[in-house]
């Protein structure tokens, strides 16, 4: 344990960014001295443990492409990279596939943007309504144009890949503390350091910000404000009566209903609306599922018109409500102050390749992959990034 108070990097949330952030800049340069600071580490609340942990290359957006690649990759090699003696994490990586529905409105930007995936070397195809469904015989994707099968994408277990990546930090040296970034400080245009929840003070020159949906009230601190807000997504677990005879792969139609298999026969169903509560709210609320999605999942897959809602849960998406994009470096006017923020539902399957990327230019390495154009001063400068689906 580093017990000077005086560190190098702090990175205020050990959620999978925070955590991901640690592994990688600890693997670059072992002589750092790093604090990641966490207030629950149960992950009752945070978002890594509420996610629905999926990875797609599934995006319209060159670099988020390329990052979800970087991603089914790394989850590919995690259990052989995080072993620790004779301890492999087993992440349960399913890639049964995602399945992103297209109505005539959107199918040449669907078309074009699977031009851009193949272009990348991704394994994604154009399917007609009749293969839909010929290969998924419960769904109904005749009203539809089609819709495009990316077959290495999937979902895995995100607490396992959590605490791999937490567990190789804290080997390698990384300090875990059990407490609550409340402000920042900064001296001269300069972080110089953070106080805690308990009064504590770490003294640093380098702050990343990695508290997902609480992000923009710790900038606030330093009187940074970004655009990105806490927004409640639900999820809820089905059984339906009639039960698939395939795994069914997550499924996107085009109103953002989403909704895959999961162990035990079961179903899990989501939908991101408009006048989802923005703030923090964990209760679930199933009349949610029955007021507004039930119709619509039963109009696409028939058999699911009888089902027994079993259970669900609450989380939190950081959306940015400026272009839906990930911000992603230093903040233009404090140095040391570095963002990994509004992820708008994304993080978890981003976070190999953003902690890579910060520690990167934080250690002035060779980026692997460069993310520069997720820049945060593109806030100030008014562009958006073109890309704002919020799946």
């Amino acid at each position: 344990m580093h017990n000077n108070n005086v560190y190098d990097v702090v990175i205020a949330g050990g959620g999978i960014m925070g955590c991901s952030t640690a592994y990688s800049l600890i693997s670059l340069d072992e002589s750092l001295h790093i604090a990641v600071v966490e207030r629950d580490p149960t992950y009752t609340y945070a978002s890594t443990s509420l996610s629905l942990a999926n990875v797609r290359v599934q995006f319209s957006l060159k670099e988020n492409i390329l990052i979800s690649k970087y991603a089914v990759e790394k989850l590919k090699r995690f259990p052989e990279d995080m072993r620790i003696g004779d301890n492999s994490p087993d992440i349960f990586f399913h890639q049964e596939g995602n399945l992103f529905i297209v109505d005539n409105a959107r199918k040449r930007e669907a078309l074009d943007s699977l031009t851009l995936q193949k272009r990348l070397n991704c394994d994604v195809e154009w399917w007609t309504p009749e293969k839909i469904h010929q290969i998924y015989p419960l769904y109904e994707p005749s009203p539809y144009s089609g819709g495009t099968f990316g077959f290495n994408d999937g979902y895995f277990d995100a607490y396992a890949v959590l605490m791999g990546y937490r567990r190789i930090a804290e080997k390698s040296g990384v300090d875990f503390i059990h407490d609550e970034v409340k402000n920042i400080k900064k001296t001269k245009g300069r972080i110089s350091g953070v106080k805690l929840l308990s009064g504590k003070i770490l003294k640093t020159s380098i702050l990343i910000n990695c508290t997902g949906a609480w992000a923009s009230q710790l900038l606030g601190t330093v009187g940074v404000s970004i655009p990105v807000y806490p927004v409640k997504r639900q999820v809820f677990v089905l059984e339906p009566e009639v039960k698939p005879s395939v795994s069914l792969p997550l499924t996107i139609l085009p109103s953002g209903l989403y909704f895959r298999s999961e162990t035990g026969n079961l179903i899990l169903c989501g939908k991101s609306m408009a006048d989802d509560y923005r703030g923090f709210d964990f209760i679930w609320n199933s009349q949610r599922f029955r007021d507004f999605l039930w119709q619509e999942l039963a109009e696409f897959v028939p058999a699911f018109e009888s089902l027994k809602i079993q259970r669900g849960w609450a989380g939190l998406y950081a959306v940015n409500d400026f272009d839906g994009n990930a911000l992603i470096g230093e903040w233009p006017e404090i140095s040391g102050l570095f963002l990994a923020n509004g992820f708008s539902g994304h993080g978890l399957q981003q976070a190999p390749a953003v902690g890579r990327y910060l520690a990167d230019i934080i250690t002035g390495s060779t980026c692997s992959l460069d993310l520069s154009i997720f820049r945060p001063e593109r806030i100030l400068e008014g562009q958006p990034l073109s890309e704002t689906e919020l799946v």
